[in-house]
């Protein structure tokens, strides 16, 4: 005697009792959902036009944020305030999309072993964050953040900028050309500290 459960490939004992079989449905299900949520987002004026005043990093600030992605900044730093009364309230006005559209990549991120960074621009002075740079608990005796001295003494590689700005024009950086020749000499004797703070300096600070 035959059941409705029983018949047809794909019926749901079938799909049970094959591990391979569900593993690909699996991924073919979050393939869609995924597009689904992702690709309207391409489309959108409010993810795709930057913010009012929004201007793409400066060679300077550009480095900085080189060194803050090599330094692993973001394994403990977000930069993603989340439309929730507590965020806003410590933080400032929570992350839009158009104020990361010369970002590539962005670093939104979740981990808050440190604080939120997305709007720390302009919050302390430069002294301040290099003093905390250099070493943290200088300022925070409880801070666990490791120190960054070397920072104090190590040029900027100016010398592969350029290339990094061209590269981010293909992505839709308005940088001109003027911008990308003069990106050496903007970066000549400056050391990875001044670099890493003109790009704290600037984040978040299209909204305030």
């Amino acid at each position: 005697m035959s059941t409705s459960n029983q018949s047809g490939g794909f019926s749901h004992s079938t799909i049970e009792s094959n591990n391979g079989l569900m593993i690909v449905l699996m991924l073919i299900v979050l393939l869609f959902g995924g597009l689904v949520e992702i690709v309207p987002l391409f489309f959108q004026k409010s993810t795709t036009i930057p913010a009012p005043g929004l201007k793409p990093y400066t060679a300077l600030q550009l480095a900085g944020r080189d060194i803050y992605q090599r330094e692993g900044c973001y394994n403990c730093h977000s930069q993603m305030i989340r439309p929730f009364r507590a965020e806003t309230l410590r933080y400032g006005p929570y992350s839009k999309a158009n104020e990361f559209v010369y970002d590539h990549p962005f670093q939104w991120g979740s981990k808050r072993t440190g604080p939120d960074l997305h709007r720390v621009g302009g919050k302390y002075s430069d002294q301040w964050q290099i003093t905390h740079l250099n070493n943290p608990r200088d300022l925070v005796p409880e801070s666990i953040m490791p120190a960054y001295p070397w920072l104090m003494t190590a040029a900027v590689d100016a010398a592969s900028i350029p290339s990094h700005m061209k590269t981010l024009r293909t992505l839709g950086a308005p940088y001109t050309d003027a911008e990308i020749t003069a990106a050496p000499e903007e970066l000549a004797g400056k050391t990875e500290m001044d670099a890493l703070v003109a790009y704290l300096q600037v984040l978040g600070t299209t909204s305030k």
